[in-house]
């Protein structure tokens, strides 16, 4: 399996986690929310996990740079982590209003944030990384 594959669904996959976050707070319905959002955060830190563990440093490895791409989205992983906290914090003050906020700057980091990682840095990852590549899969999937 190539890198991008693996990792674009792991995107997808979160992306259909944080829909359900927000289909439950439209409805005001915060008990539901939070369980989505658990599910939510989790698996968007399993994936940075799986990113900062074993794909960055695989690709930094070869690549002999620390300071490109992957440094960038290292910076980004923060912000969202950022983001979390503060969407965890008004869905268990039940504040709609400051979720919603939240969310939408969170939906506007994210976008921006996997389109870079699904154009350029994991095609730049399937070709550096091509014949490692099936490892590296595994190895994530274990995160």
């Amino acid at each position: 399996m190539k890198i991008s594959n693996y990792m674009r669904e792991d995107h997808r996959h979160c992306d259909d986690s944080f829909a359900k976050v927000e289909q439950a707070a439209n409805k005001s319905d915060f008990e539901e929310a939070f369980k989505h959002f658990e599910e939510f955060m989790v698996d968007t830190l399993k994936h940075f996990s799986r990113e900062e563990e074993v794909l960055f440093p695989a690709f930094e490895e070869v690549t002999g740079s620390k300071e490109g791409p992957t440094n960038v989205m290292r910076y980004e992983h923060d912000q969202v982590r950022g983001l979390l906290e503060q969407l965890k914090e008004a869905i268990d003050k039940k504040e709609k209003e400051r979720f919603f906020s939240a969310a939408d700057t969170l939906m506007i980091l994210l976008q921006q944030h996997n389109m870079k990682e699904e154009q350029m840095l994991y095609a730049m990852c399937d070709r550096v990384l091509e014949a490692k590549a099936e490892n590296l899969v595994e190895e994530m999937k274990k995160h």
